[in-house]
């Protein structure tokens, strides 16, 4: 064998290892593991602006969608690889985020546009703010940045500070705050609610964004379309987040419910960090495990 054709089988050999390294790695991005870089503040101090994170996608198992549909604004069904587990209360979840630019009042994901909350209500509970702290009816965990809470909590006039006190659903008449809020029933895949109009306000957006038909009240009825109802059984399941910076943080306490399906995964384990002024690394967050 010439050397050429030597140093050419090499080249072949490498060649194909390189590739197969691609694959492997785009596989293990699509269906296991994904990094995200956090842009803001919302999450201090457990993840820091300038964090690199990794996030885990086995637990519910990894999302399948047209891309490309997506970015044509256009509706999409997710579908998911078979996960190993569920999310749990407190854990830190990334997302896309659940609404348009200037569209609130109905649900769309924002494939260019991801969000990182902590997990503060899964599907089924019921969630309430009280004084400003967190609660689940027949939980007696501790929920998401107490000392955020206890902080906010404290302030006799907390828009003084530029913080929006107003919630989710913005009625009068419901007159939710950030401090008083709920009780709120987080919806679970097949769980029936009755509609009144409380309850259409609080759910319009997920039964539009699952029927495709808006939900609206006229003449003292609740209306699907062009159809009086009832009661009304979810399909999908839905969760409430919250930054961790409660006074600087676009959560469910102002846009209301996360659907599953817009869900990637948890964070898991910060693998990188860097100081956005200083441009170097903060060492000692690198490989810290997110709690």
């Amino acid at each position: 064998m010439s050397k050429v054709k030597k140093i050419w089988n090499i080249l072949e050999n490498l060649a194909f290892f390189i590739f197969c390294m691609v694959v492997i790695l785009f596989l293990m991005q699509l269906f296991c593991f994904t990094s995200f870089r956090i842009p803001s503040d919302s999450m201090e101090p457990t993840l820091k602006d300038g964090d690199r994170i990794l996030v885990n996608k086995m637990i519910k198992g990894a999302r399948l969608f047209d891309v490309f549909a997506v970015l044509n604004n256009e509706d999409v069904v997710i579908h998911r690889t078979p996960g190993f587990g569920n999310f749990k209360r407190n854990d830190i979840l990334v997302f896309n985020f659940p609404y348009q630019m200037n569209r609130w009042d109905s649900i769309r994901m924002d494939v260019m546009q991801y969000y990182v909350k902590r997990c503060i209500a899964l599907p089924g509970d019921t969630l309430e703010i009280r004084g400003g702290f967190y609660k689940i009816r027949g939980c007696d965990e501790q929920l998401g940045n107490y000392s955020a809470q206890h902080d906010l909590a404290n302030l006799d006039h907390p828009e003084q500070y530029g913080i929006v006190v107003g919630a989710f659903p913005y009625d009068k008449q419901i007159g939710w705050t950030i401090r008083e809020f709920g009780p709120l029933p987080i919806p679970k895949k097949e769980q029936t609610v009755m509609m009144n109009r409380t309850n259409c306000l609080l759910y319009r957006q997920l039964i539009g964004w699952e029927q495709k038909k808006k939900l609206r009240i006229k003449d003292g009825q609740i209306l699907l379309g062009d159809s009086a109802i009832t009661q009304y059984r979810f399909r999908k399941n839905y969760y409430f987040v919250s930054g961790d910076n409660m006074a600087n943080s676009q959560d469910s306490r102002y846009w209301g419910m996360l659907p599953e399906e817009y869900i990637v995964g948890k964070a898991t384990r910060i693998w990188y960090s860097e100081d956005k002024f200083t441009e170097k690394p903060r060492w000692d967050r690198i490989m810290k495990k997110i709690k």
